[in-house]
């Protein structure tokens, strides 16, 4: 339960790339990559345009240039967001405390949700921006393709975050149902340093000691004859 519910493998184990590239939320991770790349590629490389009568360059988005570096802001983070969650996934079978997976599981989920927000901002942002635009302002219609290209991938990338947070959730969840999530699990077959406590026997009355009457075998029990009995010669 332990292995399924906070990652590939089993606690302290080998890392296994098969085992994570079928998660489904290292697949939603290496998507979300993709497109933080598209977005913040987009914009940087045709985002910005220029006019023979302006030295300056100006932004896409209805020449707002909070627009443009919203949007190469967010997918820049994001990308590095998501180098860093890839990295903790493969780390993740190595983690020994379950109170550490626990702490791995819940960041997930709130840096996900997270994401999905900035996302569905940021679409909003260029969507607005982009039917705004003037177009004055570009007459040939430079980096159109790129403009729309990165208020799609935002659009996907809301969706893409929002399974991260969702897929982290129902982890969450099944590793609540589990002993192991509450505390650091140790297989008693594998502690040698516990010696055996003795049997306590339950007192019936009052015991000054408080700990009951302690177990001891009688001296006679396997004596090959009982005590204080003679054998008689007829």
């Amino acid at each position: 339960m332990e292995g399924g519910a906070y990652g590939a493998g089993k606690a302290g184990g080998a890392f296994d790339p098969h085992t994570l590239v079928r998660q489904p939320h290292t697949i939603l991770r290496v998507v979300s990559w993709v497109f933080s790349i598209v977005v913040f590629g987009s914009i940087v490389n045709e985002g910005y345009l220029n006019t023979p009568s302006e030295g300056e360059e100006f932004c896409i988005y209805n020449r707002n240039p909070n627009a443009c570096s919203y949007g190469v802001t967010v997918g820049v983070l994001a990308f590095l967001t998501c180098l860093l969650y890839l990295a903790l996934d493969v780390y993740f079978p190595q983690i020994s405390s379950v109170k550490d997976r626990k702490k791995a599981v819940l960041s997930d989920i709130g840096v996900s949700a997270f994401w999905a927000f900035l996302w569905f901002v940021g679409f909003c942002y260029l969507a607005n921006q982009w039917q705004v635009s003037k177009p004055k302002d570009n007459p040939l219609n430079e980096g159109t393709d790129a403009a729309r290209a990165a208020i799609a991938f935002s659009f996907f990338s809301i969706f893409t975050w929002a399974g991260q947070a969702v897929l982290a959730f129902k982890r969450y969840q099944i590793g609540a149902d589990s002993a192991l999530f509450s505390q650091d699990y140790m297989d008693p077959s594998q502690d040698s340093s516990m010696p055996y406590a003795p049997y306590v026997e339950p007192s019936a009355g009052p015991d000054p000691a408080g700990m009951g009457g302690t177990y001891q075998q009688p001296a006679n029990a396997f004596d090959t004859e009982p005590q204080g009995y003679q054998s008689q010669g007829y």
